[in-house]
């Protein structure tokens, strides 16, 4: 049954039309009045609905029952990492997405290729929610992961203190001989995890030192050097448990 993405609250019983980029995805599908939909808003859960009326850009749909079905990971796991360049930002926010992310911090860091600032910025930064909504809906998550707008690592890093939430284990992927593994980090149940992952290039030395100076425990994934976009996925897919 196609999922849509509702940007507005949704309330069973209600009767609304689907904003424009749902409305259009109907459209293209054919659907038809009395066809069966799914619609999440990205609180929780989904609803039942039913499509009442087609215009020419207008979709009108029946919202039916609430479903409080969650496709979560077990852990939730947060990713602060340094823009890899060109499409794979965008590969990494869909993948990442699909695999449970909760969270999405895009970071301009001294190695990166890839420099953002000001509105193109923040168009970049709709783009890659639009990426993870449209992941939601093809994944079937109820939950969209929050992409938050683009920083500076020392501004992103200077915000973090030593003091982080005792539920929240702190890393960060190193390349440092003797680093331990990050399947040796004890993360016990029901604590999240925030892991800061290097572009290309990966972190600067003085990047990595001031991160570590701030709580955060650097570990590594194995021998292999994996592109940026990959460890980060790999560290999320190690700690998420899903």
């Amino acid at each position: 049954m196609p999922r849509f993405h509702c940007s507005v609250p949704l309330t069973a019983g209600a009767s609304l039309s689907l904003p424009p980029g749902a409305a259009r995805h109907v459209q293209v599908l054919r659907m038809q009045p009395g066809d069966a939909l799914t619609l999440f808003d990205g609180a929780g859960g989904e609803y039942a609905a039913t499509v009442e009326r087609m215009g020419r850009s207008e979709v009108a749909v029946a919202v039916g029952a609430y479903l409080p079905i969650e496709r979560e990971a077990l852990r939730a796991v947060h990713l602060a990492v340094g823009m890899p360049a060109n499409e794979r930002m965008d590969w990494l926010v869909e993948k990442a997405t699909e695999l449970g992310v909760a969270s999405i911090q895009p970071l301009a860091t001294a190695h990166g290729v890839l420099r953002l600032s000001g509105e193109r910025a923040e168009k970049k930064r709709a783009h890659w929610e639009a990426i993870a909504v449209a992941a939601c809906e093809q994944c079937g998550r109820n939950r969209v992961p929050v992409v938050h707008p683009v920083q500076s690592f020392s501004g992103w890093v200077d915000a973090q203190t030593a003091q982080a939430a005792s539920t929240t284990v702190r890393l960060v992927l190193s390349l440092a001989e003797g680093t331990r593994a990050l399947s040796a980090v004890p993360v016990q149940e029901g604590h999240g995890a925030l892991v800061l992952s290097g572009p290309e290039g990966g972190l600067s030395g003085t990047e990595e030192q001031q991160a570590i100076a701030r709580g955060f425990a650097p570990v590594t994934l194995g021998a292999r050097v994996l592109r940026a976009e990959t460890a980060a996925l790999a560290a999320l897919v190690s700690l998420a448990g899903l």
